[in-house]
């Protein structure tokens, strides 16, 4: 069981008390509720899984669950308690991330079975919404991995944050590559985040986690193995984190393809690396071009369709975007113009001391600045 150090502090959930959080993770540990079901019950429950949790098989039904669902749930209430699980995923450092949270990647919440429950070991921050997924063969070649290297580090270079899922072969080089370059990647697993897998890859998650340049994430609770049938479940996620996925290298059938497939259910754009047509190993990827990917010749192609020039100065708009009502009430009447707190108050009809409290907050997070005599003006 892997336990990481990681450099920010542990926080279970930023949305929902400890004791709702821990029925939310309950409720996903039990085979047979997916996203579907799991919004039913929220649904169906009034938001309140204490009540699911308590219910009999007859109200669970009418709440949309199948037989099985009903029976694992009734095993699982049988062998547990919603307080258990909760409790080793704190000695674990495991974060939770709940579809409630500010903290749930707004990318992977546009998709329409978006796993209500995530696990994480380290932090995700406002640049991992600028994200492109890169994706490939388990089996690469020497031309596959310098094309990976050199283009994941021109784009970690650029602030964009790379999205794989610590397979062997191209995942792999990609995460290497984004540490290498000291930008930021995620690792999206097929298992519980105390089974990391390939176990070759231990090192390569330990690196990403403590460095703080990089996050662990899966769907699955502890405990789950990476099971066959997982692994295409898990590309959604890797494709949903993104702007758009790139693949590499990928013979005719290959998980690749799938993220790929599932980017375009999404609405994601598909980039592919031409390949030799002579290499099966290009078969799969050459025909994603035919069918319409577009294809990348160098890192200014990708740049020029997803807009990403720009990226850390998106990123820095994005740090000071307004977090609550005050703050947005006084943008309204700020600009480059000094503007007395006085004149705030009155026409913000806010409270003198929210006032006076906000701008404090918003001048700490260099919004805004104070130029003298209690005059405020924007900070960019």
């Amino acid at each position: 069981m892997e336990v990481y150090d990681s450099p920010s502090h542990y926080y279970p959930s930023d949305a929902m008390p400890l004791d709702e959080l821990a029925y939310w993770i309950a409720f996903n540990r039990v085979s047979g509720i997916g996203p579907v079901s799991f919004k039913s019950l929220l649904d169906n429950f009034d938001g309140d899984l204490s009540a699911a949790w308590q219910a009999d098989s007859k109200e669970l039904a009418r709440a949309g669950l199948a037989q099985r669902a009903i029976e694992n749930l009734g095993k699982l209430r049988s062998t547990s308690t919603p307080q258990n699980e909760l409790e080793k995923l704190e000695r674990l450092r495991i974060r939770v991330i709940t579809s409630k949270d500010k903290s749930y990647p707004p990318l992977l919440k546009e998709i329409d079975d978006a796993p209500p429950v995530l696990y994480t070991y380290g932090k995700l921050t406002e640049a991992d919404q600028f994200a492109l997924a890169v994706v490939g063969t388990r089996n690469s070649t020497t031309y596959g991995r310098q094309v990976t290297e050199r283009i994941v580090t021109d784009l970690a270079r650029g602030q964009v944050t790379i999205v794989s899922g610590l397979a062997l072969g191209i995942d792999t080089i990609a995460h290497t590559a984004a540490l290498d370059a000291g930008g930021r990647t995620i690792a999206v697993l097929a298992c519980g985040l105390d089974i990391i897998y390939p176990s070759a890859n231990r090192g390569l998650a330990r690196r990403m986690v403590e460095s703080g340049q990089g996050v662990l994430i899966t769907e699955y609770p502890l405990g789950v193995q990476p099971e066959g049938g997982n692994f295409p479940a898990r590309n959604r996620i890797i494709s949903g984190l993104a702007l758009g996925v790139l693949v590499v290298e990928a013979p005719e059938k290959s998980g690749a393809l799938i993220t790929a497939d599932r980017a375009l259910k999404q609405g994601r754009e598909v980039f592919a690396v031409p390949g030799s047509i002579l290499s099966n190993r290009s078969t799969g990827v050459n025909k994603l071009i035919q069918d319409g990917a577009r294809p990348v010749m160098d890192v200014k192609d990708i740049l020029d369709a997803l807009n990403l020039f720009l990226v850390p100065q998106q990123v820095e708009m994005q740090a000071v975007l307004p977090e609550n009502d005050e703050e947005r009430a006084l943008l309204k009447f700020l600009s480059h113009e000094p503007c007395h707190i006085d004149e705030l108050i009155r026409e913000s009809e806010l409270p003198a001391k929210d006032v006076s409290s906000t701008l404090i907050m918003m001048e700490l997070k260099g919004m805004i600045r104070q130029v003298g005599g209690m005059q405020y003006v924007l900070a960019r």
